[in-house]
């Protein structure tokens, strides 16, 4: 028994068997996670560049990033895992026409990215953004606000995926009436009461008390509440955006912010980002800004881990992936 053990494990170390798999941006204790996850992987921490060169010559799989020179080494890539939901990033043409799979995080944050969108909402809403600066007065002032109620408001949500799709189950929770704008054919969704294909967006701004941007960044999607798009919005509107600030039009964003005609903003994605200092968005009072944050939380992590944990199983026994990216498309 003991020679059978021997030889089993001179077998999985022998060259050329074990799928070589390059990490980076993960702890110790997730890299001891995937190497348990199979005998048939040997799980590498990556290097500071220009060493990560060498280590990718002969990697089966990148986790966290890939770029020109990372995907020109990696001679023998199949398979990129990055933590995020948004891929734009590494949309570099020699990686989107290739065979390399790119699996990402899409779903995974939706619940947190969701929760919060929804408190930027509420906190704008309630007019808990001037309520708790001014706890430091020490004044019980009863007669100044005019918070208003969700219930029978239309929460238009721009992308209706992983992120999207758990607004909509929030949203409605609170009595709103949804109407989701997103290029792909959706099932039934009991939060959404109505579904419209991206070319249909101007036609259901007017109905919208609070837009939610929550799509992924791509050519298609870039820009797509432009000028003519906010000045189709109505007075008093919200506008929350989770995903990407490049989806909107920042200078569109500051004059509807400037003529009134929004209610109020909260974002945690801006173009440019970081949002630099003495940009005119820091000076409106009725602006939520957050340094792009809505990804994490106490529960996300887990959720990354099984999911990676899950593919690089599916990858050793040459199952089809989880969260596979059309990298063409970008999602």
């Amino acid at each position: 028994m003991r020679i059978l053990t021997l030889l089993l494990a001179l077998a999985l170390a022998a060259p050329g068997q074990n799928k070589k798999i390059v990490v980076t941006g993960m702890p110790a204790d997730a890299i001891a996670e995937f190497q348990r996850v199979s005998g048939k992987v040997t799980v590498v921490v990556a290097e500071p560049m220009p060493k990560m060169i060498e280590q990718v010559a002969d990697a089966d799989a990148i986790f966290g990033a890939i770029n020109p020179d990372l995907f020109r080494a990696a001679k023998r890539l199949k398979w990129v895992q990055v933590y995020s939901a948004g891929v734009e990033t590494y949309r570099f043409p020699e990686f989107l026409h290739s065979q390399v799979t790119l699996t990402n995080c899409k779903i995974l944050q939706g619940p947190n990215i969701a929760d919060h969108a929804l408190s930027m909402l509420l906190a704008l809403t309630r007019e808990l953004h001037l309520l708790i600066p001014d706890r430091t007065k020490e004044e019980w002032n009863k007669t100044r606000w005019k918070p208003i109620e969700l219930r029978g408001k239309t929460a238009v949500i721009l992308g209706v995926g992983g992120i999207g799709s758990q607004i909509a189950q929030r949203a409605h929770a609170f009595g709103m009436r949804v109407i989701g704008v997103d290029p792909k054919e959706m099932p039934l969704n009991p939060y959404v009461s109505r579904m419209v294909f991206p070319d249909r967006l101007d036609s259901v701004l007017p109905e919208a008390d609070v837009v939610f941007i929550s799509a992924p960044h791509t050519p298609q999607s870039e820009n797509m509440m432009g000028p003519k798009q906010f000045e189709l919005l109505k007075k008093g509107v919200y506008f929350i955006a989770v995903s990407r600030g490049k989806l909107y039009s920042t200078d569109a964003l500051v004059k509807a912010l400037d003529s009134k005609r929004l209610a109020g903003a909260g974002l945690d994605v801006t173009n440019p980002e970081p949002l630099p200092k003495g940009h005119p968005l820091w000076k409106f009072e009725n602006v939520i800004i957050t340094p792009h944050i809505a990804g994490q939380s106490d529960g996300v992590q887990a959720r990354r881990m099984e999911l990676i944990k899950e593919n690089i199983a599916r990858f050793v026994s040459g199952e089809p992936m989880l969260n596979v990216v059309d990298k063409v498309k970008g999602y």
